[in-house]
């Protein structure tokens, strides 16, 4: 077990970013050339002219690399610290440049996941506290084509994809570690395997239209099962590399309606939109014969409900902008959904908060916020938990403290606070099964590079 003297003994570097954030932010890199290591947006440049060689034939290279360090200080089920992270390479190909293909892309994305979780060891919560999180292994994420017709009006991809990266995402949310400022926890606890999102994807297809300039609608039809196992098998380990493309189980319907706004020179945008899963679920509590699941006299076999589905909305808000910084904003957003009870660990999910961009003077591409989520354990789960001895279930709130420092055009340093409220909605503690888990604090650090 690692305490918390000892965890900030051992790394000096991380604690004095972490506790000194306001002092990193004020401190901008070296005034320097734009073709020196301190002002690129890339850490290797041109690779040595390999970006400026693609670039002929319409091909972008990207790589970068997200390292998460973070500690459990209090709570939970052990105290200690671990680091994970995921390298992430991409080419995005300008199909009408590289092969006559007016308004086509091809992309292609593959992922490196290393390290290991705090939360299923440490914290057996709800919202986990890093989007990093995921088995070790290196996997194609993405595998897609493009075509745009009516001059950009209409497009339709079609191709392994991750449904994140479009459905129900929020602008502003996408600042936060915590992986449920990502996709969400309602249907990473509803769907197989968590669904077609990291570090998973899925065959589909989804058109996007724009009848007009700020309205956007998002529809798509995606394999429901990117491991194609069971719903609680392990869809990761079921494909491990990304390379299954399994089209053997149900559909998985999405559809958004997306509308961008003004309320005066302030922008917002706002998304109504909901799934549909054509698979069976299992009920949280009942049996076929009727009993409770956790009935000594029941069969054990849960009733089998034929489709899923969830309905969400997301906003984004500029609240106030700076009249003599421009880039100085005040932001907020929300996103909430719900889902049936009876066949869904979770029925309800709601995350929100605020951000400011550069929040101190000449930081410009610094970012801060807060964020605050709960999730809340269906009727159904939480009296199985019941009718099984254990206490009822109920919510799992999550406050989340983030500043995002921009120390260079490549890297990212983001020092970051987490604190869980009755982790896991009120499972017990392993360590003490007469107690629940109690509140946890996470302390972390994020490093983003582009190479």
């Amino acid at each position: 077990m690692l305490s918390a003297r000892r965890f900030f003994q051992t790394l000096p570097t991380a604690t004095a970013l972490l506790w000194t954030f306001p002092a990193l932010a004020q401190t901008s890199a070296p005034a320097t050339s734009s073709d020196t290591i301190w002002s690129r947006a890339h850490l290797f440049g041109d690779m040595g002219g390999l970006r400026t060689v693609l670039a002929r034939y319409g091909a972008t290279l990207n790589v970068t690399d997200s390292e998460n360090l973070l500690a459990n200080l209090a709570g939970g089920v052990k105290q200690g610290a671990t680091m994970q992270g995921v390298t992430t390479g991409t080419l995005d190909v300008d199909a009408g440049k590289a092969l006559g293909l007016q308004g086509g892309r091809f992309y292609v994305t593959d992922m490196q996941i290393h390290g290991q979780s705090l939360s299923g060891p440490y914290l057996d919560n709800l919202q986990t506290a890093n989007g990093n999180e995921a088995e070790d292994t290196t996997r194609l994420w993405e595998l897609w084509y493009d075509q745009a017709f009516l001059s950009g009006a209409v497009d339709i991809k079609i191709g392994q994809q991750s449904i994140d990266n479009e459905f129900i995402v929020s602008r502003y949310s996408g600042l936060f570690v915590n992986t449920m400022a990502g996709w969400p926890l309602l249907p990473s606890a509803d769907l197989y395997g968590g669904g077609p999102a990291y570090p998973l994807s899925s065959l589909g297809v989804r058109l996007q239209a724009k009848p007009t300039d700020s309205t956007t609608i998002l529809a798509g039809v995606f394999d429901d099962n990117p491991g194609g196992g069971a719903f609680r098998g392990n869809a990761q380990e079921l494909d491990k590399n990304g390379v299954e493309f399994n089209l053997n189980t149900g559909a998985l319907f999405i559809a958004e309606l997306q509308h961008a706004t003004k309320i005066g020179e302030l922008d917002g945008t706002y998304k109504i939109g909901g799934w549909y899963d054509t698979g069976f679920f299992a009920d949280q509590r009942l049996g076929n014969d009727g009993l409770s699941l956790a009935d000594a006299n029941s069969n054990g076999t849960p009733v089998m409900h034929r489709g899923n589905y969830s309905l969400y909305a997301v906003a984004d808000q500029t609240v106030w902008q700076s009249k003599s910084d421009t880039s100085r904003a005040l932001n907020v957003f929300g996103r909430i959904m719900g889902a049936p009870d009876d066949r869904n660990l979770v029925d309800f999910f709601f995350n929100g908060g605020v951000t400011l961009t550069a929040p101190l003077p000449g930081r410009d591409n610094d970012q801060a916020g807060i964020d605050f989520g709960i999730g809340r354990v269906s009727s159904q789960a939480a009296t199985f938990a019941q009718d099984s001895g254990a206490p009822r279930l109920t919510t799992e709130e999550l406050i989340e403290l983030t500043y995002g420092a921009q120390a260079t055009g490549w890297l990212t340093v983001q020092p970051d606070l987490q604190y869980v409220i009755n982790p896991g909605a009120g499972v017990l503690d392993p360590n003490d099964p007469t107690h629940i888990l109690r509140n946890e604090f996470i302390v972390g650090m994020r490093a983003i590079v582009t190479f």
